[in-house]
């Protein structure tokens, strides 16, 4: 983890010297936000709306959160409804040849980025990228598209929205509530009063922990793994299975909390030898994992495969998760869906 976020979510001493020094530009950003919003709001920045419902998956800090996981779900509830969902991202890391950039199966991480190929892989729906977000959209709609899913966007306002979910780490929460620079938040947490449904990934196995008490639109989230998947073959294995037959393996990941994977396996009882942190969306190359033992496996995130499968090894393994959620919750989440595409 970068100094900085040591600092935003209260882990290092040095939070004490950045954060005042910090502060002002804090101050900046809050004014310069709010001067957006408003000119939003008034109608001096014009926002679009497209022709079917668009949901926005999103959050108010920076760094992974679950997001991905969510939009996958939101595609398969949306599929059991008999609707074709399609996906917008702003495709970071990628560099696409132009834009808005509709995926293909010859599209690359390095194209599109690597939560967009993730998405189409698994999905096989239509993404397109773009920070255009409002072109994006469109090219879903005529690619046939009932329902538009933006995975992250919630500041970009010139999208116009049917229903917003902001998704929470139960662990990491809002750091110190700082806005950037000396905090990890894009908006303030008043923005959680706001959206339809607060979404907290309770991935670590804590248990109920409200976010806010005033909330009356949270829902609980659970991240689990299933199975374990080759990178270079396909092979899956339920996770159960791998675990008898590896005592012990190497783990690596590339996301906003790697840590958030490592203990994800330590709970399924799996015995980690060396553990590597990457940078969220960090783009692998051999020699980043060379050092590693063959004589061990190696476990990685969905999102980090889709980047190492040209260069992969035969004992590198992905770990997918699914989002889970109560019947209850599941039912909130579906009724509003149905209710947006049945009024267009």
């Amino acid at each position: 983890m970068r100094l900085i976020e040591k600092v935003w979510f209260k882990q290092h001493a040095a939070k004490w010297i950045l954060v005042p020094l910090l502060f002002p530009l804090t101050a900046i950003f809050w004014l310069l936000t709010l001067i957006r919003r408003t000119c939003y709001k008034i109608g001096l920045f014009k926002s679009f709306k497209i022709n079917v419902p668009v949901v926005i998956v999103g959050n108010i800090g920076i760094g992974g959160n679950g997001k991905t996981p969510v939009v996958v779900f939101l595609i398969e509830q949306c599929r059991k409804l008999g609707l074709k969902a399609g996906v917008v991202s702003r495709g970071y890391g990628g560099n696409a040849p132009h834009y808005p950039y509709l995926l293909d199966d010859s599209s690359t991480p390095n194209e599109a980025g690597d939560e967009p190929i993730l998405i189409y892989s698994r999905c096989n729906v239509p993404v397109v990228v773009g920070s255009d977000r409002v072109a994006a959209a469109k090219e879903l709609v005529k690619q046939g598209c009932d329902i538009v899913i933006a995975d992250d966007g919630l500041q970009h306002y010139r999208l116009q929205r049917d229903l917003e979910l902001i998704v929470v780490d139960a662990k990491r929460k809002f750091g110190n509530g700082l806005l950037l620079p000396a905090g990890p938040l894009r908006e303030g947490q008043w923005r959680l009063n706001s959206v339809d449904f607060v979404i907290q990934n309770n991935a670590l196995g804590q248990k109920h922990n409200p976010i806010n008490t005033a909330l009356n639109n949270q829902l609980d989230m659970v991240l689990c793994p299933e199975f374990v998947c080759n990178v270079v073959t396909g092979e899956q294995i339920p996770l159960q299975g791998f675990i008898k037959n590896h005592v012990q393996v190497n783990a690596m990941a590339g996301i906003g909390d790697p840590e958030r994977f490592f203990k994800t396996l330590r709970d399924q009882k799996i015995s980690l030898n060396e553990t590597l942190a990457f940078v969220d969306h960090h783009h692998f190359n051999e020699v980043d994992l060379a050092h590693l033992s063959p004589e061990l496996a190696l476990l990685m995130t969905e999102k980090d495969a889709v980047k190492c499968r040209t260069f992969a090894k035969a004992h590198w393994w992905y770990v997918p998760v699914s989002a889970e959620f109560s019947e209850n919750n599941i039912k909130n989440l579906t009724d509003k869906i149905q209710a947006l595409t049945s009024s267009t």
